[in-house]
């Protein structure tokens, strides 16, 4: 199974609770369609950017979602006890069941 690991902070001078945390995952989300849209001018406007500038966008928004969604993490642990490792084994567990992960001697 390939793997792209990144790290990302918990932010600082922040008190999210889940509810602030998901709306704002929902705006950075609004914000990364958004973005994509105007790459594929499908918002309507003529597109005013080169592809490389677009994706250089996308790419900042798509962060931008992958930080929240990581502030939320946060937010489950500290606020609610949850164990984030033992959850993603589960959510791995759940997509190889699924057929869309395949375990490799590699794992």
């Amino acid at each position: 199974m390939r793997k792209k690991i990144i790290a990302l902070p918990r932010l600082d001078n922040l008190t999210p609770t889940l509810e602030s945390t998901a709306l704002k995952l929902m705006e950075e989300a609004g914000e990364l369609a958004q973005a994509i849209g105007k790459l594929r001018g499908m918002s309507g406007e003529r597109r005013a950017v080169g592809d490389g500038e677009a994706l250089t966008f996308i790419t900042r928004e798509l962060l931008d979602v992958a930080q929240t969604a990581v502030s939320m993490m946060f937010v489950l642990e500290e606020n609610y006890g949850v164990n984030i490792e033992k959850a993603l084994d589960e959510h791995i567990a759940k997509l190889m069941r699924k057929g869309y992960l395949v375990s490799s001697k590699d794992d």
